[in-house]
């Protein structure tokens, strides 16, 4: 082998190393604001028994008849 051709070697496995590096650091940030917009929404879900002031025998028959 030439050292050509190794130094090229050398110089394409340090440049595939560079940019699996910065596409996982990449992928780390796009999966932090997914899980942080995810948290939104679930944070944005009303709480059902605080919104609900039905008197208690509604929701306890069915009308079979209408």
């Amino acid at each position: 082998m030439e050292i050509s051709s190794i130094a090229s070697a050398a110089t394409t496995i340090s440049e595939a190393s560079v940019q699996q590096a910065a596409g996982t650091a990449v992928l780390k940030k796009v999966l932090d604001a997914s899980a942080e917009n995810a948290m939104a929404l679930i944070h944005a879900i009303p709480d059902n028994t605080a919104a609900q002031n039905l008197p208690a025998h509604l929701g306890q028959h069915i009308n079979t008849k209408a």
